[in-house]
């Protein structure tokens, strides 16, 4: 067998069936509470608006309130409001953010609280003309469930994380038909890893929610939609697209929190910023009544071009205000929805400019490329319009217009508009991640091989003579016991066993009438086998990596660690300190920032000009 058979792609785990059967029932469940959720946010825009108990889907743009219609989302913000104060705060916000900082700061631990009211103030914000999409909510929702169901179960924090984001993104896949999108979503925001063990999870959840929703919600795209295919002079409106895209998700963004900071100074209770933000969106509303609502259905206007350009401007001002003073008042709801929006807005504006495409590619591409760049998510924008249209023909512009938006963002902003709220209670988040050199590098790749033993049947007088004296040459040494090892001696741990003898010794000595409690510790007979008793060995073994064995010496606090070849026989066969971990990062480091230039163009000689002097006789 080959000497690097314990070396794979990725780590085993055991236990990944187990969790990826957990992710697909949760996946169902999710579903199921998408379900419940939209048909909250109908049953609610039916009473606000319509005074009926019904689940049907309508508008709010068709009410017949006339100006009373500015006093509904006031209403639906106030009972959000006492919610958010009596029952849970953390129904306050968009939800993603929520999620990443329970992810990432609360071991994947949410309550109950979240499950039951999130939905409920959701789809009472909603209902009531919140200019929000359900998504948000329904990636919290889900969330929470696979959060709760994880805690049913004996699972580490690093699984309850999986069972968590598969519960958003199935969340997320029940309620737009785009699973593919969903894991993208969870791999570019939510996991913080690329990971089987939790990869796989996440997707086979997806799928289900996937499978699922039919039943529900109906198959099918969203939004279907075909456009021509664009031709090379599309590349450079793409440019121009995505440019644009990153402007507005950058003015999006920054609109949003210092609409956030000028609540943050009013003299009242927060509690009462959602009924003032809903007086905004009241007030919009009565205005531009389209505006009102999840919008889905002027989405798909929107992208087959159905609104005339000043009605489109008309109503992506009053929307992009309504969402940003309302979100900002922190009440509960999404962003993707609104976002869809105002970036195919922004593409029906462009497409009677750009050249190089039809006027109806650009509203979806402007769309793609200002939710990518304000999300900081571009794979999720791209694959997320081809699932919400499946138009095949728009797959390249995708690509070029939202990683230009994408670009832009992340060079003009320095957080996304998910990540800034969680800077704001304290926590930073780097999103940037790649493969640890502790992960790709295995002990026996960094290890000692030649190391100086101690028979373990030597005192512990000779020990620090012999070993630990003026000639000493290395900090600890492994101690054996026959050929296998018992673990590692340095200087300090003989130090202290001969400082707990000394305090027996004068004892001794004080009832023998010795003088001498120094030659009496010196002559003792203690070997290091009994030394070393009440300690329990720590190993590691030539197959571990080189992560796992760091993180065992932070959790011992030890500096170093003999080499077994396996834990029955305990044969030493090297020993690994900190200094060797160190070394995976060398090549880590020369890659990054060591400049190279391995070839060299030669210069062409020049031509003479003019032809040599002759030389005189």
């Amino acid at each position: 067998m080959s000497a690097n058979h314990h070396k794979r792609d990725f780590s085993a785990n055991r236990r990944l069936p187990g969790i990826a059967l957990l992710a697909a029932c949760i996946g169902a469940i999710s579903t199921l509470a998408a379900f419940v959720l939209l048909n909250l946010i109908h049953l609610f825009t039916n009473l606000f608006f319509f005074g009926v108990l019904s689940f049907a889907e309508r508008s709010p743009a068709h009410t017949t309130l006339g100006a009373w219609v500015v006093l509904v989302p006031v209403a639906g913000g106030l009972i959000v409001g006492l919610m958010a104060r009596y029952g849970s705060e953390k129904i306050r916000g968009h939800g993603i953010p929520e999620a990443i900082e329970a992810i990432l700061f609360g071991k994947s631990r949410m309550s109950p609280k979240v499950a039951v009211l999130k939905p409920l103030s959701s789809g009472i914000v909603i209902g009531s003309g919140g200019p929000f999409g359900a998504e948000g909510p329904i990636i919290m929702t889900g969330g929470a469930l696979g959060s709760l169901i994880a805690q049913c179960v004996r699972v580490s924090a690093a699984e309850r994380k999986t069972l968590l984001v598969a519960g958003a993104a199935a969340g997320m896949t029940a309620v737009f038909g785009t699973p593919v999108a969903a894991v993208l979503l969870a791999v570019e925001l939510l996991l913080f890893e690329w990971r089987p063990r939790s990869f796989l999870p996440v997707a086979l959840a997806c799928a289900v929610a996937g499978f699922a929703r039919g039943p529900l919600f109906g198959t099918g795209p969203l939004f279907p939609l075909e456009t021509a295919p664009p031709d090379a002079l599309a590349l450079f409106s793409c440019v121009i697209a995505g440019l644009l895209s990153g402007a507005l998700a950058c003015g999006l963004s920054a609109a949003l929190y210092k609409t956030e900071d000028l609540f943050g100074k009013l003299k009242i209770h927060w509690m009462w910023w959602p009924a003032l933000g809903g007086l905004v969106v009241g007030i919009g509303g009565f205005i531009e009544p389209r505006a009102l609502g999840v919008g889905y259905d002027v989405i798909g206007d929107l992208l087959h071009l159905h609104i005339a350009l000043q009605v489109a401007l008309a109503l992506l001002l009053a929307k992009a205000v309504m969402w940003v003073v309302a979100l900002g008042s922190g009440t509960s709801g999404g962003v993707l929805a609104p976002l869809l929006m105002l970036g195919a807005g922004l593409g029906v504006v462009l497409g009677h400019v750009l050249p190089g495409g039809p006027p109806s590619l650009w509203p979806l591409v402007c769309m793609a490329a200002t939710l990518g760049a304000t999300l900081g998510a571009p794979l999720t924008a791209i694959v997320f319009a081809f699932g919400l249209t499946h138009d095949s023909n728009a797959l390249l512009p995708l690509l070029a217009a939202t990683l230009v938006a994408h670009g832009f963002a992340t060079v003009v902003m320095r957080r996304s508009i998910m990540t800034e709220k969680i800077a704001r209670r304290g926590y930073h988040i780097y999103r940037e991640y790649g493969v640890d050199p502790l992960e790709r590098h295995y002990v026996d790749e960094v290890m000692t091989r030649d190391a100086k033993t101690i028979d373990a049947q030597l005192t512990v007088a000779d020990t620090l003579a012999r070993y630990f004296g003026p000639t000493q040459t290395h900090r600890a040494y492994p101690v054996v016991n026959g050929d296998a090892v018992i673990g590692v001696i340095d200087r300090a741990t003989l130090e202290r066993f001969s400082a707990q003898h000394s305090g027996t010794g004068e004892q001794a000595a004080a009832v023998a009438g010795v003088a001498n409690v120094a030659n009496a510790i010196a002559s003792t007979t203690t070997t290091l086998l009994t030394a070393m008793q009440t300690r329990e060995p720590v190993f590691a073994l030539p197959d571990e990596t080189c992560r796992l064995v760091a993180t065992r010496l932070a959790v011992h606090g030890l500096e170093r660690l003999p080499v077994v070849d396996d834990m029955n026989t305990r044969r030493l066969i090297g020993i690994v300190s900190r200094s060797d971990l160190v070394k995976t990062s060398l090549a880590h480091f020369d890659e990054e920032h060591k400049m190279q230039r391995f070839r060299r163009i030669a210069a062409r000689p020049a031509k003479r000009r003019f032809a040599p002097a002759r030389r005189p006789g």
